[in-house]
């Protein structure tokens, strides 16, 4: 670059330097109404951001100077580490990240049009001046994607750290050692709002779309991974419209919703939603989403399939000397009949048969149990066996 221009750049760095005071009034006058706390800032904080500023122009020529040359990156340098750290305070202090960034274009703004007018002034040839246009505005754009680096670090980092409260609260939750006072203070923790109730939600682990619609639930859930499920505690599942909102935004998500309990009975509500979702999958219940307490005569008779698998075996033992074909026949005439109170014309049409043949089975089923066919104890209990499937094939 030739001698003069050099010099011209020495001179316009001086100008503009002078100007800074009025460079900064005009910025906050224009940040007042959309932006009052940066406003608010550049008053209190003038003598620093004139000082921070005057460090900028040098940069600003500096970089000017070599119009040739690629800009540089702000790399590790002090500037980015005070702009990414604006970025952090931004979110700290709960602002909006485009607010900040609205700040930096009107400040580019007023900026670029004070360096132009003292340009001008100057002289400055028109390379020069294209120079410092580009300059100023690539520089801006630095700044600004330092902040925006240092907001979302500071974010990313906020989450994880909620998300890690939030887990250490909901295992507290589905733990049995849950004290009020830890929950307590583990939900604030957490920034959490403890509710009158709430229900367990499972999703199998590798079901994606159910992965995606749990995720999409409010904010107010929370959220936790265990070996093959997605386990979520949503709060008051029986509130106003709520158990509706539930149904439609799981829906195909193939999820269990665990008995609406206190707060302090998730663990029972876990154990209901288990049961509620092994049945599901062995195709016992086909709801979509299955809300456990729409199924609590199926979670009670399955809960412990052994007990089920000797009540059946005791109370449908007179069926044991017949084929596997005789047998199936019969269990399931006799389920139709218990269902339908003993009336054959309902269970003639319930199982597409003639009913003689209803008769004929029936008279079969009277002479294998015999007079306690007709007792209402033992007919309450062959219901329980039958009710809930057909027998297995070694009854």
């Amino acid at each position: 670059m030739a001698s003069d221009q050099v010099a011209r750049l020495g001179e316009l760095e001086t100008k503009v330097s002078r100007r800074l005071p009025a460079i900064l009034n005009e910025v906050r006058d224009l940040l007042v109404e959309q932006h009052p706390d940066y406003a608010a800032f550049l008053t209190e904080e003038l003598a620093e951001v004139v000082t921070a500023s005057a460090g900028f122009v040098r940069r600003l020529i500096s970089v000017a100077e070599s119009p040739e040359n690629e800009l540089p990156g702000l790399g590790s340098g002090v500037e980015q580490v005070v702009f990414e750290e604006i970025g952090r305070t931004q979110y700290r202090q709960g602002r909006r990240v485009t607010s900040l960034l609205a700040a930096y274009r009107v400040g580019a703004r007023v900026a670029w049009r004070h360096v132009s007018e003292a340009a001008l002034e100057l002289d400055v040839p028109a390379e020069l001046f294209a120079s410092l246009a580009t300059t100023v505005f690539a520089l801006v754009d630095q700044l600004s994607e330092s902040s925006l680096q240092g907001y979302l670090q500071e974010q990313s980092d906020a989450v994880r750290a909620r998300e890690s409260l939030r887990d250490e609260l909901s295992e507290l939750l589905l733990s049995d050692r849950a004290d009020q006072a830890a929950v307590r203070s583990a939900a604030v923790r957490a920034d959490w709002r403890i509710p009158k109730s709430a229900a367990v939600v499972l999703v199998e682990g590798d079901n994606e779309l159910g992965r995606e619609l749990v995720s999409r639930l409010d904010d107010t859930c929370l959220r936790l991974r265990r070996p093959g499920l997605l386990v979520t505690i949503v709060p008051d599942p029986a509130g106003p419209g709520r158990r509706a909102w539930l149904a439609r935004a799981l829906r195909g998500a193939g999820a269990v919703v665990g008995a609406s309990v206190p707060v302090d009975r998730l663990p029972a509500s876990l154990r209901i939603a288990e049961v509620t979702a092994r049945l599901r999958r062995d195709h016992l219940l086909s709801d979509d989403p299955v809300f456990a307490d729409e199924h609590l005569d199926a979670i009670i008779v399955h809960r412990d399939d052994r007990l089920l698998d000797v009540l059946r075996r005791r109370c449908l033992a007179p069926l044991d000397e017949l084929n596997d074909s005789a047998r199936e026949r019969l269990s399931t005439t006799l389920t139709s009949w218990l269902l339908h109170l003993g009336d054959r014309k309902a269970v003639a049409e319930d199982l597409h048969i003639h009913p003689q043949t209803v008769s004929y089975r029936l008279g079969r089923l009277h002479t294998l149990f015999g007079p306690q066919l007709d007792d209402p104890a033992t007919r309450a209990t062959l219901m329980l066996a039958l009710a809930w499937g057909p027998p297995g094939s070694d009854s």
